[in-house]
């Protein structure tokens, strides 16, 4: 990695971490509303996952043209999760904020958000977004009922049957305060290449001392993009098991609130195959068997009471394609995903 930093003689307030892969089209929108954003004690982290198109040409003259653009290369593609690890890293500020390369920021949003947290005091903050699929305009709002209040983290994971907090992932959706990164807590795990922020986000609630919801509304989440990994279905897609089982794995170990948690972790991993398996003819064919075999594996190493569990409460259609799903013959190889290198998704 070659990171290219100007001499910046102010202390950093907050860092924003912005991964880039092949988003030459939209790379420019997302640095216009970074110079919308700018102050003299910000500073934006560009890191340029080994993209081949025209994005280091246009991070170049970013650098040159937006306040407190730092360029960071990597010399060979490692994901979206490896992308906002380097980020981290090299990350001066006292908060820490992250977009994609391919979305955007109204203007003065930062700063405003900043002024949140930094009155709330808590670990970090959640907002609202905007989800745009070409024309369209929706806005997502953070599941969480009271706002500009400090809460417990942990209390925002449950109840199992409803969507909490661990169900809005979205890492630009936030700001986040430095002593997360201090404790381990803020960066990915390495090498995933969707559902990275799946167990971030789990870590955060189990493990942060507070978190408040607050009705900021100026980020633009891109949707429906070609080169999207949600719109891609290759190998990489599959990353989602990898991911899932780690969440499990990580709230079996919570002590004695895993009990407590593991029904909510289940019964979301269980969504998610679903999901997977109602749109599996977007799947190349291989990555479809590939799916079938690894999903059948999963649901089989999942804690079979709370599965049982699970399953009842959700309904017939679902429950049926996991059923079957979990009693497919066991293959040989299908209990994990391969490794490779893989872009950066939305």
């Amino acid at each position: 990695m070659r990171a290219a930093r100007p001499s910046v003689p102010y202390v950093v307030k907050l860092s924003v971490v912005v991964p880039f892969f092949n988003v030459q089209r939209y790379a420019p929108d997302t640095l216009r509303s970074l110079r919308a954003n700018a102050r003299d004690d910000f500073e934006f982290l560009l890191v340029d996952d080994c993209s081949t198109d025209g994005t280091p040409e246009i991070l170049e003259r970013a650098v040159r043209e937006v306040p407190g653009a730092v360029l960071l290369r990597h010399e060979r593609n490692g994901g979206l999760a490896t992308a906002r690890n380097t980020g981290i890293d090299a990350a001066r500020g006292e908060y820490l904020a992250f977009l994609d390369g391919d979305d955007w920021l109204a203007p003065g949003h930062l700063p405003q958000l900043l002024d949140a947290i930094e009155e709330l005091g808590c670990d970090f903050v959640r907002t609202d977004h905007v989800r745009c699929t070409g024309r369209e305009r929706s806005v997502r709002r953070v599941p969480v009922g009271r706002r500009g209040e400090v809460l417990r983290p942990r209390d925002a994971i449950l109840p199992a049957h409803r969507t909490t907090s661990v169900d809005y992932p979205y890492a630009w959706a936030g700001m986040y305060h430095r002593r997360l990164v201090e404790r381990g807590l803020l960066h990915f795990t390495d090498g995933l290449r969707t559902a990275e922020d799946r167990p971030w986000i789990w870590r955060l609630h189990r493990e942060a001392d507070s978190f408040a919801a607050v009705s900021t509304l100026g980020i633009f989440y891109r949707r429906g993009i070609s080169t999207s990994l949600t719109q891609i279905g290759d190998m990489r897609q599959l990353d989602f098991i990898r991911a899932f089982d780690q969440v499990i794995e990580e709230t079996a170990s919570d002590g004695d609130d895993a009990d407590r948690f593991l029904p909510k972790a289940v019964r979301t991993y269980c969504a998610i195959i679903a999901h997977h398996m109602g749109s599996i003819e977007r799947f190349e064919p291989p990555v479809a068997r590939k799916l079938r075999a690894m999903s059948a594996a999963a649901l089989r190493r999942m804690p079979q009471d709370v599965l049982r569990e699970a399953l009842d409460a959700m309904d017939a259609d679902r429950s049926a394609v996991l059923r079957r799903l979990r009693r497919r013959p066991a293959a040989a190889g299908g209990g994990s995903v391969g490794s490779g290198s893989a872009g950066v998704g939305a």
